[in-house]
């Protein structure tokens, strides 16, 4: 079982960082790389050796300064954690992860590909293609990070709330992403509580798995900072549900936070590093 970190942004925020404007958490690579750096280290101590850096938003839409910050992104994750610990790039939708009614599509790839490309020659193990709820851009990230010679994840998200994607869908875009090439195919970014439906429909291609769910609304008491230690039991109760169902790899997204991950760690044993699986 590989354990992976758990929410960047969230975690900023709680630790008084400004997530405002476009650039959102990526900020920090400039405004607090300490504690960015700090925050790293802090899922590694947890029990994560699978770490995402901090690049969901250093994509050229940011302006000039983007492959720097991608650049800068990584070369924190990869000091803060321990050697032999598999250090991700993050690759987002080009647009609102939540609004794949405004995805570009297919259309996306080559600006996916210089973001892929960016990420790998930083020295990334490889591309987390995440968050994706459009199935056209989803395929045209994995063919672009393929196509920069990474070990690629596909992510799949539903929204928080599940209403973006079905589970059905989840298999018909799994499919596609599994015959690309993707070595792993994943959840995120729905919620614990939703989650499990979502886990099984991707367990049904006979491909690795995992998850890394959404905290939920805060009143539910998992996460965000009303987490408490039952709410982090619960979290990791959730994920052995997921577990269950084939997940191979777990860890947090929005919401969650050390504590989650030190549960994961803690109940389910953490290998370092793993196999990502073969680039293109």
């Amino acid at each position: 079982m590989q354990i992976l970190d758990g929410a960047m942004g969230t975690e900023l925020g709680l630790r008084g960082v400004s997530l405002e404007g476009s650039a959102w958490s990526a900020q920090a690579i400039v405004d607090a790389p300490t504690t960015l750096s700090e925050v790293h280290t802090a899922y590694a101590e947890a029990g994560a050796t699978v770490h995402t850096a901090n690049t969901f938003r250093t994509q050229p839409a940011l302006g000039p300064s983007w492959r720097g910050m991608l650049v800068d992104a990584v070369a924190i994750a990869k000091r803060a954690v321990p050697g032999g610990h598999v250090v991700l790039g993050s690759l987002a939708p080009v647009e609102d992860c939540y609004r794949p009614d405004l995805s570009p599509g297919a259309r996306a790839r080559d600006k996916h590909r210089d973001v892929a490309q960016a990420l790998v020659d930083a020295g990334c193990d490889g591309v987390l293609c995440e968050t994706f709820a459009h199935a056209d851009e989803a395929i045209a990230a994995v063919d672009a990070a393929l196509e920069a010679g990474a070990p690629v994840w596909l992510s799949l998200t539903a929204g928080p709330k599940a209403d973006l994607l079905t589970p059905g869908d989840f298999t018909t875009i799994g499919k596609r992403a599994a015959a690309a090439g993707a070595a792993r195919l994943l959840v995120n970014c729905i919620a614990a509580t939703r989650t499990a439906p979502y886990v099984a429909a991707l367990a049904s291609l006979g491909v690795p798995i995992g998850a890394y769910a959404n905290a939920g609304d805060e009143s539910e008491g998992i996460g965000w900072s009303a987490a408490s230690p039952d709410g982090v039991s619960r979290y990791a109760d959730l994920a052995a549900q997921w577990i269950r169902e084939g997940a191979e790899v777990v860890g947090g997204c929005c919401g969650t936070g050390p504590a989650h991950v030190r549960a994961l760690a803690d109940r389910f044993g953490s290998g370092v590093g793993g196999v990502l699986g073969a680039g293109a």
